[in-house]
């Protein structure tokens, strides 16, 4: 699906309140675009619905006019360089950064890493930082926020929906 059909998709999803399909669509599209630092931001945005700061820093953290404390949040969350440059997901050479801030973070997350370990790192090749992620990083273990429990509420309501249909297509198979 083109770029600006799914960013179509995603601002109606949006206004429909379908948070999490958003949030899955904007992760697609930086799977594909990497170095769209638009993308970023969008999805940024999205992580700032769920109330969840340290994701909206992780993808905002090639921004010049991120937030701090959101900054915050994704260093301590993602505690070493290894698990840094692994969340950023970023492909390619730095110098496709949109601008000269985030190549500079990109620079400083993969030379880090790189001291870390002791050896050289590429962003395109994860098993060059792979050593570096073992057994630091912990699922992130914040509040409940409203929209957490409305994305689960919503989830679980769909799944009864499905099974109540199922259940009921199995009853009419029998009588």
């Amino acid at each position: 699906m083109p770029l600006r059909e799914t960013l179509a998709r995603v601002d109606a999803d949006l206004a429909a309140g379908r948070v999490p399909v958003a949030r899955q669509r904007l992760r697609g599209l930086i799977s594909s675009f990497p170095h769209d630092l638009t993308l970023r931001r969008r999805l940024a945005e999205v992580y700032r619905l769920y109330g969840d700061a340290a994701e909206a820093g992780r993808w905002m953290y090639l921004e010049e006019d991120r937030n701090a404390d959101e900054t915050a949040a994704f260093e301590a969350r993602y505690g070493s360089p290894g698990w840094r440059m692994k969340s950023l997901a970023w492909r390619g050479p730095e110098t496709k950064a949109a601008t000269a801030f985030a190549k500079g973070q990109l620079v400083a997350v993969r030379t880090a890493c790189a001291e870390e370990l002791g050896h050289p790192v590429d962003w395109d090749d994860p098993a060059s930082y792979r050593d570096g992620l073992e057994g630091e990083y912990e699922a992130p273990s914040e509040p409940w926020t409203v929209g957490g429990v409305l994305a689960g509420v919503g989830c679980l309501a769909a799944v009864l929906v499905f099974l109540a249909i199922w259940v009921n297509g199995l009853v009419a198979l029998f009588d």
